[in-house]
């Protein structure tokens, strides 16, 4: 799907074709015909738009026939069906500037697009080396925003946890811990990207646009710090928790030996009394009595032990 919008007095007015100072947006469903049409329309080269069709594209930039293309990994979350998945991953937008547009495309929905088109209208399509800044700025806060929802979802589960060992806490864990993978990953790449950008001035950009860029760079630089300590947080957790989940299963092994050992004397004197053969006390009037008082008195002994020892 291919959407054109324009600014006319601070209201976003959508379009039926493109125009001079006009953003495009492509967004799913994506079809090959309009990839093809739009490529001839506006003059970018086919490979540009087709990029972001594949979710391990590298966060990069490129320049071809004078049309500039960045490729920068944004979050969304994951509506995969398979519970052990992350919650969120990343995958990549493409951002092209034509010689009189500018152009995104996705291949999923993605919500920072969706934050920047209801902030459209405080835009400048004519600046488009600022609405490419504006652009990242978006990607860089729903990383911020989705590490804040991380972390309060690990710390929900952190508690339920302590409060009963369970398996289906752990394995949500394990998906949020795959999202942080990604998110470290995507991030490292695009400060490499942005740096990159600032050193080389690939958007010409004027002092006070890279003086923004500069301010993007530590953005992004504390949304990957954020993830690396939530990072760590969460790995020093699920081993945290995994010793837990060991010591408790030791504690009830060892109490089960405890149980197992005072039982077996009971069952010790069972066994012997229930031989075909001559045994002690056999005649006597008490003999049912003996050999139980006997094994109880020995069980409470050897109980008394360990109880005194601390061992159960």
């Amino acid at each position: 799907m291919i959407q054109y919008f324009r600014n006319i007095d601070k209201q976003t007015v959508a379009i039926d074709r493109p125009e001079n100072d006009v953003w495009v947006n492509v967004s799913p469903p994506l079809k090959q015909e309009e990839f093809s049409e739009l490529s001839e329309e506006l003059d970018i080269p086919l490979d540009f738009l087709t990029d972001s069709l594949d979710i391990d594209e590298r966060s990069r930039f490129e320049t071809e026939d004078n049309v500039k293309l960045i490729v920068i990994k944004t979050p969304t979350e994951n509506n995969s069906f398979n519970e052990s998945d992350a919650y969120y991953i990343t995958i990549p937008i493409c951002v092209i500037l034509t010689h009189k547009q500018i152009v995104t495309v996705n291949s999923f929905e993605n919500g920072a697009i969706k934050k920047f088109l209801n902030t459209f209208q405080n835009r400048h399509p004519d600046n488009r080396k600022m609405m490419v800044l504006k652009i990242i700025e978006k990607i860089i806060h729903t990383y911020m925003e989705y590490l804040k929802e991380i972390n309060q979802r690990r710390n929900i589960l952190e508690q339920k946890l302590y409060a009963a060992n369970r398996n289906e806490q752990l394995l949500q864990l394990m998906r949020i811990q795959k999202s942080l993978v990604y998110f470290v990953t995507a991030l490292r790449s695009n400060e490499m990207l942005l740096m990159k950008m600032e050193r080389t001035n690939f958007l010409g950009l004027n002092e006070e646009e890279r003086e923004f860029l500069s301010d993007l760079i530590v953005d992004n630089s504390q949304a990957l710090e954020m993830a690396n300590i939530y990072t760590n947080i969460l790995s020093s957790s699920l081993d945290a928790f995994a010793s837990i989940i060991a010591n408790n299963q030791n504690e009830v092994l060892k109490r089960l030996s405890v149980i197992t050992i005072v039982l077996s004397f009971p069952v010790l004197v069972a066994s012997i009394y229930g031989m075909n053969v001559p045994i002690p006390f056999q005649h006597e009037a008490g003999s049912f009595f003996i050999p139980i008082l006997g094994s109880l008195l020995v069980s409470l002994l050897v109980g008394w032990f360990f109880l005194r020892s601390k061992i159960f």
